[in-house]
């Protein structure tokens, strides 16, 4: 083991093992093929590492470390497997178990290979395989790329700690199973693969910036896992100019974090919030990157999300932004990637441009796409207000707290509607 070169922060210890939980196991998966005991070793080796370095002061070269940890616990697994198996074999034949001289066929455990971008880049590939269900691609991104702990991922999405073990075994026979090597996928499929991968760390920010279920509108842990992902996707990267735009979506839409709730962690919205405590190292960050991967004429669904989300932005206040602009945003969008949740989107920059009944007129048809989730009530609520229908209103926000699984939320929607009036009447 090398040498400890002192103590560090807890959250120093905690970034350094996540970036470098997908390099070893890269290695590792690169050198014996096996990625469900790599990925067990690593998981192993981590949790050594952020039991001892704290106290015992970082290694002189942490990777190599993790490395020569995890490596033995490979070995340890396959030798007590390979004596089971001995033992077995012995039973069976009645003959003695023939004594082994120190195991040597693995080659050297404490080797450092160099680690390549393209191993982290197929780590992302493999963790997002198309055999794989989205959650499980999630679950198994944020384990194996991320450096989370079942428990702490188990945690974000607010299941038992044994589901999502069970969720992530599961993802690795998925994996097993489908004959899946680690290698990159042949040239034909990246593309495609990487639409994959781009969709699993959008619903991972997704769900910490709006949380689906639970007490809490934000689960900061999620978004910040996802925007450091982004990033390490994008310098592998870096001429994918999808990457660079879900990079600036994530920069310029969580630089809103800090006022996206109240005191009470009720949601408010965009229109109340504080602009003058957005991030603005953020969004300076988010444009000039939009800036540097936007192409008029060869945006993708990512850019252009991220250049609407760089039209609020850049207003000063609510009353100056564009709607008229965002409106055309949306329209490319809607055509280049149609679905209900583009078009609700769009609905709502028309009510803000043309008037709410411009809008409204555009929700009609969505009730069946969007039947499950309490978005459509909320909105078609929200423009009726606008429009001064306040029973209807109030209908439609009782409604949509009926159908969320947010505390929060469900809280918010009733007292909307508990300032339209009487819920008895």
């Amino acid at each position: 083991m090398a040498g400890a070169s002192g103590t560090a922060p807890a959250d120093t210890f905690e970034d350094l093992l996540r970036t470098l939980a997908p390099q070893v196991l890269g290695v590792l998966a690169r050198k014996y093929g096996q990625f469900t005991a790599c990925e067990d070793a690593v998981q192993e080796a981590l949790l050594e590492a952020a039991l001892r370095w704290p106290s015992e002061g970082l290694p002189a070269n942490p990777k190599a470390w993790l490395l020569t940890v995890a490596s033995r616990r490979l070995v340890d697994e396959w030798r007590s497997e390979s004596a089971r198996r001995d033992r077995e074999e012995r039973a069976a034949a009645l003959e003695p178990l023939p004594v082994k001289a120190d195991d040597g066929a693995l080659g050297e455990v404490d080797a450092q290979p160099s680690v390549g971008v393209d191993d982290t880049l197929t780590l992302i590939y493999l963790c997002c395989h198309p055999a794989l269900s989205a959650p499980s691609q999630l679950a198994l991104t944020l384990r194996a790329v991320g450096g989370l702990t079942t428990a702490e991922i188990a945690s974000a999405f607010l299941v038992p700690e044994a589901t999502m073990g069970q969720r992530i075994s599961r993802a690795k026979q998925a994996i097993r199973k489908a004959g899946a090597r680690f290698e990159p996928p042949p040239e034909s499929e990246r593309q495609a693969r990487l639409g994959v991968v781009l969709h699993v760390l959008y619903l991972i920010f997704n769900e910490g910036y709006a949380a689906s279920s639970g007490p809490l509108m934000q689960r900061q842990e999620l978004t910040t896992e996802a925007i450091r992902l982004a990033r390490v996707l994008y310098t592998l990267l870096p001429h994918e100019r999808e990457v660079g735009g879900l990079l600036a979506l994530m920069l310029l839409t969580d630089s809103r974090r800090a006022v996206r709730v109240d005191s009470d962690g009720l949601p408010v919205p965009l229109a109340e919030q504080d602009r003058g405590l957005w991030n603005r190292d953020q969004i300076g960050e988010g444009l000039a990157l939009l800036a540097s991967v936007l192409r008029p004429g060869q945006a993708g669904p990512y850019q252009l999300q991220a250049a609407i989300a760089a039209v609020h932005a850049e207003a000063a206040t609510a009353e100056e932004t564009d709607w008229t602009q965002i409106v055309a945003l949306y329209t490319v969008l809607e055509a280049m990637a149609p679905g209900p949740v583009v078009t609700l989107n769009r609905a709502v920059a028309v009510a803000m441009a043309s008037g709410p009944r411009a809008g409204l007129s555009l929700l009609e048809g969505l009730d069946d796409d969007l039947a499950q989730t309490h978005r459509l009530d909320a909105v078609r609520g929200h423009l009726l207000e606008m429009a001064g229908d306040i029973k209807e209103a109030r209908l439609c926000y009782i409604k949509a707290a009926g159908k969320t699984a947010s505390l929060q939320e469900r809280q918010y929607l009733l007292l909307r509607a508990t300032r339209l009036g009487d819920l008895s009447t």
